[in-house]
């Protein structure tokens, strides 16, 4: 028998994650309220110039919950990544997808990077 790892809902973790950004001067927009319990989080970091970082919600072998670049390229027209989200949103209705407008396109949120 597996034993469930005791989890805090999505919705308070993001909650709790972006409480703090506008006084660093970051703004973030939330376009999709996935489900609060268990969904995943698509994060699109805005550097404000045209091109978007798209960094999806993975788990590694470990089962450690980190981020991965959700397209092959780190960087991608801003046209490019919102229909790769409209896409998703279609895909995962469940999925939540947050915009960070931050020059630095730094992700606020704890977690490695993951990669396979």
């Amino acid at each position: 028998m597996f034993e469930q790892e005791a989890r805090l809902q999505v919705e308070l973790w993001v909650e709790a994650q972006l409480k703090l950004l506008p006084d660093q001067g970051v703004y973030y927009y939330i376009h999709q309220r996935g489900e609060k319990h268990s969904g995943i989080i698509l994060l699109k970091l805005n550097g404000l110039e045209g091109r978007c970082r798209l960094l999806i919600q993975q788990r590694n072998f470990d089962g450690k919950l980190g981020w991965m670049n959700a397209m092959n390229d780190e960087l991608v027209e801003e046209k490019i990544a919102d229909e790769y989200i409209k896409r998703s949103v279609l895909r995962d209705p469940d999925l939540w997808v947050i915009e960070i407008e931050d020059k630095n396109m730094n992700n606020p949120f704890e977690g490695d990077m993951v990669e396979f």
